[in-house]
């Protein structure tokens, strides 16, 4: 039987992102918390304690729907997986629609200092959809590194 590294990587990453919804988050509400810094993380102001609070879209066209260009949200294997869905709930459809989202699984190895065994992770996939739209958004998240979080061009987001 042959496995590679990214087979050993997929393994640890579902196992921790099955464990890190237990755990304290280092970011409890808009006041900020005294959890210790992870790499990778970043205080975020919330809009509630399942949401980030953002306040502004993008200009650039091709943040969040490509590979070169991921929303980065930061939290690696503690608290990624709960800041990618913090990041998502904050988002809307482009006139304030509910949007809803599932994540189609990781894919597209990179390389940061932040990853699951030292220079690599992952990015996840996610399929966003709301009432009246042509056809789905496929959005890519960077769970490992954290970076200005804005709403995609083509959203809107929660206030």
């Amino acid at each position: 039987m042959k496995i590679n590294l990214t087979t050993i990587a997929l393994a640890m990453l579902l196992v921790a992102t099955a464990c890190s919804s237990a755990k304290k988050t280092q970011i409890e509400s808009a006041g900020g918390s005294s959890y210790p810094k992870l790499p990778g993380s970043r205080d975020y102001a919330m809009l509630d304690d399942k949401s980030f609070k953002l306040t502004a879209i993008t200009d650039d066209s091709t943040y969040g729907y490509t590979v070169k260009s991921p929303i980065m949200v930061g939290g690696g294997l503690m608290n990624g997986a709960a800041n990618e869905q913090r990041y998502l709930n904050g988002l809307q459809g482009p006139n304030g629609e509910t949007i809803s989202y599932h994540r189609l699984g990781s894919c597209c190895p990179f390389k940061t200092k932040n990853g699951l065994l030292g220079d690599g992770g992952l990015l996840d996939k996610y399929e966003v959809t709301w009432e009246g739209q042509d056809k789905p958004v496929i959005l890519f998240i960077n769970m490992y590194d954290a970076g200005d979080l804005k709403a995609p061009k083509g959203f809107t987001f929660r206030q």
